[in-house]
């Protein structure tokens, strides 16, 4: 099989992020007939068709999507060619420079990481940091790393099933931290296992799941927020009672009580996704290492 050539993974990549063969010859300073005509030469090139093309657009097949998620990792590895060698001539701190892109969920992004880069930076004052904030729902964070959208995730490993989900995928994951759940609930409540449960969608993974399932006190019904901090929000003005795990529970006010659930309780990994190939680059050890000394 023919290899593809940059250029034409960059076009790839253009025509599923705008949608459009038109779009993405604007994006790249082409003409719309030499984006089709690299686009039918990629699909001829790896013997499958990459995308639907219709009155709407383009949007890419299921082959189309793997292609261009292995795309983006590829390109990625041309961007940081040149400081993955310069630091590797200069031995030196300074020498680790460009961009890393980050994905963590909320509450990893608020709290974990902050303490994480600040000392990353200071030894490598070149690495320029983004952090984009994730929901942990569908492919999540590791989703992104997946689809070459983030060198590293900050994302929730609630089983070996995810770390074995996440190899197959070809992904590499590493444990971080585990933290417990805690029973959240307004200050003073005389009873607050009868309150109404709040909850968010990002909390229904299996770690906790089987857990409540398993606790005859908590009400069925439950009353659903958008995120964790809104949780915390709701149940410090009476409206009920939540349980939190314990990076949520660092923006807990004086207007919450939070209880011990105890040795039992529920306990949430939390860890770092990345691929094969930005695992070996200098950034990324760096920024694991970082987030690893955090948690010691």
């Amino acid at each position: 099989m023919a290899e593809l050539a940059p250029h034409e993974l960059r076009v790839l990549v253009a025509v599923c992020e705008t949608g459009s063969f038109s779009a993405a010859a604007a994006r790249l300073g082409l003409t719309q007939s030499a984006v089709s005509h690299s686009v039918r030469g990629s699909e001829a090139k790896v013997g499958a068709v990459l995308f639907e093309r219709g009155r709407t657009g383009a949007s890419p097949t299921p082959a189309g999507e793997r292609a261009v998620a292995l795309a983006r990792r590829i390109l990625r590895l041309y961007e940081v060619l040149g400081a993955e060698v310069r630091g590797a001539a200069g031995g030196s701190a300074g020498a680790v420079a460009g961009v890393l892109r980050i994905a963590a969920f909320r509450s990893a992004a608020l709290h974990l990481l902050p303490p994480a880069l600040e000392r990353l930076t200071a030894r490598h004052p070149g690495i320029r940091p983004e952090v984009r904030v994730v929901r942990e729902l569908g492919a999540g964070t590791a989703g992104e790393v997946a689809a070459g959208r983030a060198d590293l995730g900050i994302a929730t490993l609630s089983s070996r099933g995810d770390e074995a989900e996440a190899g197959a995928a070809g992904l590499l994951t590493g444990v971080l931290a585990e933290e417990a759940y805690a029973l959240v609930h307004p200050v003073g409540h005389p009873d607050p296992k009868s309150l109404p449960l709040l909850d968010w969608d990002e909390n229904c993974g299996s770690y906790t799941r089987a857990w409540w399932q398993a606790q005859d006190w908590i009400p069925g019904a439950t009353v659903k927020a958008e995120d964790d901090a809104m949780v915390l929000t709701m149940v410090g003005r009476g409206l009920g009672m939540a349980i939190l795990p314990e990076l949520s529970l660092r923006e807990a006010g004086d207007t919450v009580q939070i209880t011990d659930l105890g040795p039992a309780r529920p306990v949430r990994r939390v860890g770092y996704v990345t691929t094969p190939e930005s695992a070996a680059t200098l950034a990324v050890r760096a920024l694991i290492r970082e987030l690893r000394s955090e948690q010691h």
